[in-house]
């Protein structure tokens, strides 16, 4: 199973190897399930996917799921008009399908297995650089899998993290239409730039989600500048049925330094979860020679095994796991792992932290708190300030303008569309060091701090 499958997309790589004679085999397993409902009145040809394949039909896998009955009908009501839209920020959804963290803080979370990228920092080897990195993009896909929805950031949000293996990390929200994130994150051997604009296709029962962005990391060390390119995501059985995440499709991480690549490819869910989570690839050299092979499971671990040029791996060399999943809490509701409560923990908070930090974001911390009342309540206040707060910035003739990043003059092409590019300032590292070299003490409860990241004020609510 891997990505040098001659009928895998062309960026793939040329040859054969050791993964190729598994592949055709898994392959001919099909893809997952896929049954429309034929026997609901009122659901005729409505896609209901079975992640565990071929035991049950359509009808008994669409009752399945955290849905009541009644729930299902009117969350379809209300959005079976809307197939085939783009609906990142088009639809008001109820909190009880959200998860308490909002996106600037799910783009956090790929810092979870950082030390990956101060191990590629600190590596000689080039080819084992790229295992070290491109196994760091592939770890976030177990924080991934969740089911929930994140909040979308109110404009001028921001999301602040240190005490996290010597990482420093801001990010902001720079657009609410479309809603585009920006983040910079940094420590001793690394600085990782990331700017984000999801685009989703509403289907029906599932949405994909097109990973528009920009993502890229510089090594220290070496130099050495990378720039991530992920597969896109769907989300099956959003009503009906049991809710799950795949990605299938290609990871491509590039050295745009010295022309090395890795390209590892995520199987598609099959028959009876056949190839569900597997990630086989190659890390290739600037002359498309495969170096090393990379194969494991991306919510479970991954392991490397240098290879010869058609693939198959060295004598004498063994397969060695390069990382693994940290243990997650027991029976946590919304599958958090433990870094992803240590995001909303203000144990990751720096002093005098910005009061438009997502922590203290009043919908976020009520939902988290278990109040789905006065987190929907909150939700409904902040989104009408936010439109408040365009309608008097358009009175006024203004524009947006972010305090961290900068509009460049880049456009970047992805496999989804064109992004405009941001770049991080550099004020917020003054910011920071004005703080930590003051003499004040700090003594402000950062729960206390009232949510704020707006551009003019209460006035706007008004």
């Amino acid at each position: 199973m891997g990505s040098k499958d001659q009928d895998l997309p062309a960026s793939s790589g040329a040859g054969g190897g050791f993964f190729q004679s598994i592949t055709k085999g898994m392959r001919s397993l099909g893809l997952a399930v896929t049954n429309s409902v034929n026997g609901m009145v009122g659901y005729e040809g409505l896609e209901v996917i079975n992640p565990d394949g071929g035991t049950e039909d359509a009808e008994a896998e669409a009752m399945k799921g955290r849905w009541k009955q009644e729930d299902r009908d009117g969350y379809w009501k209300m959005m079976n008009k809307y197939i085939g839209s783009d609906v990142t920020s088009l639809v008001t959804l109820p909190v009880i399908i959200f998860e308490p963290m909002t996106m600037l803080q799910k783009i956090a979370e790929i810092m979870e297995y950082c030390e990956l990228l101060d191990k590629a920092d600190e590596c000689e080897d080039p080819y084992m650089r790229m295992v070290y990195a491109s196994t760091w993009a592939v770890s976030v896909y177990f924080a991934l899998q969740r089911t929930w929805k994140p909040f979308n950031p109110i404009l001028g949000e921001t999301y602040e993290m240190v005490n996290h293996r010597g990482v420093t990390f801001i990010a902001e929200q720079v657009s609410h239409h479309p809603p585009m994130g920006v983040a910079h994150g940094e420590n001793d051997h690394f600085t990782y730039d990331i700017t984000s604009k999801l685009k989703t296709k509403f289907l029906g029962n599932s949405v994909e989600v097109y990973p528009i962005g920009r993502t890229r990391v510089t090594l220290k060390k070496s130099g050495v500048v990378l720039e991530l390119i992920p597969p896109l995501t769907k989300v099956n059985n959003l009503i009906f049925g049991r809710t799950w995440v795949d990605s299938p499709g290609e990871l491509v991480m590039n050295n745009l330094t010295t022309g090395d690549k890795a390209v590892l490819y995520f199987q598609p869910c099959g028959w009876f979860g056949a190839g569900r989570y597997e990630v086989d690839g190659y890390v290739y050299s600037a002359a498309e020679e495969p170096k090393m092979m990379v194969t494991g499971k991306w919510n479970k671990s991954l392991s490397y095994q240098p290879c010869d040029q058609e693939g198959d791996p060295l004598p004498g060399t063994e397969l060695k796991e390069v990382w693994k999943v940290a243990p997650t809490p027991a029976n946590d509701k919304h599958q958090y792992t433990y870094f992803a409560h240590k995001l909303n923990s203000f144990d990751t908070a720096p002093k005098k932290l910005l009061p438009s930090d997502s922590r203290l974001r009043p919908d976020r911390y009520a939902l988290e708190k278990g109040d789905m009342s006065k987190s929907g309540a909150e939700k409904s206040r902040l989104e009408e300030q936010q439109r408040a707060e365009k309608r008097t910035r358009e009175s006024k003739g203004e524009q947006f303008t972010p305090k961290w990043f900068n509009r460049t003059d880049d456009i970047s092409p992805t496999p989804w569309g064109d992004l405009e590019v941001y770049e991080y300032n550099g004020k917020y590292a003054e910011h920071r060091a004005a703080i930590d070299s003051s003499s004040v003490a700090e003594e402000t409860d950062p729960s206390s701090i009232e949510f704020n990241p707006w551009q003019y004020g209460d006035s706007s609510s008004q």
